[in-house]
């Protein structure tokens, strides 16, 4: 069976937004308030940080329900783990998530500073050093058969797609202007050589644009 490697509900802003700048353990998104980027998916019934009842139902509580199916391992950057810079100083943090990862899976951290590995509930951090194509395989293993997804943040997947690697990719665009910060891209057209893509509005002002390899 294929092993694919999927993006799963990526936010960017109207102008390929994906973060802002300077990251700080105040500030995961840097200057960039997430709420502008996640807003359609804390509104829905599936959004899994949800502490009362409700929540709209829909296209976009699809695409929350979506996030966890058929993956079997993750890759992220090491600036979505956290917000440290060269060498590890603390090896008490451990990610921004807490004791309760929402992975649930192994997770293949991309750095060139290795730590030892370790396990937070249902989920396993590993921290990797190797490019794209070495990561994948690693990751690949340890999926047991099933997908990988690729958490981000937006230069990891730059990475993986400048080193075509990338499946599907399913990214949802908020209808905000961020003007500054890192981008996915200038325009989605930009794929359109090695994806097709089809987009889909939603009621809640977002769209979701779906990619697939052609």
């Amino acid at each position: 069976m294929t092993q694919l490697l999927r993006v799963q509900n990526f936010n960017v802003s109207s102008d390929g937004i994906g973060a802002g700048e300077d990251q700080s353990f105040e500030r995961p998104f840097g200057h960039v308030d997430p709420g502008r980027l996640f807003a359609w998916a804390g509104a829905t019934a599936s959004w899994p940080m949800r502490t009362e009842p409700g929540g709209s139902r829909g296209l976009d509580d699809y695409f929350t329900r979506d996030y966890a199916r058929n993956i079997g391992a993750e890759i992220m950057g090491r600036n979505k783990f956290g917000p440290q810079r060269g060498p590890w100083q603390d090896h008490e943090w451990r990610g921004w998530w807490g004791d309760e990862p929402p992975f649930r899976t192994p997770v293949f951290v991309m750095t060139h500073h290795k730590r030892p590995s370790f396990t937070l509930s249902d989920t396993t951090f590993h921290f990797v050093d190797g490019d794209p194509a070495t990561v994948l395989e690693q990751a690949r293993e340890a999926a047991q058969g099933k997908d990988v997804r690729l958490g981000g943040g937006v230069t990891t997947i730059r990475e993986f797609l400048d080193a075509d690697l990338v499946d599907t990719m399913h990214v949802a665009v908020s209808p905000v202007k961020l003007g500054s910060g890192l981008r996915l891209w200038e325009s989605p057209d930009e794929l359109l050589d090695r994806f097709h893509l089809e987009v889909v509005p939603s009621p809640s002002g977002v769209t979701h644009h779906l990619f697939w390899r052609k």
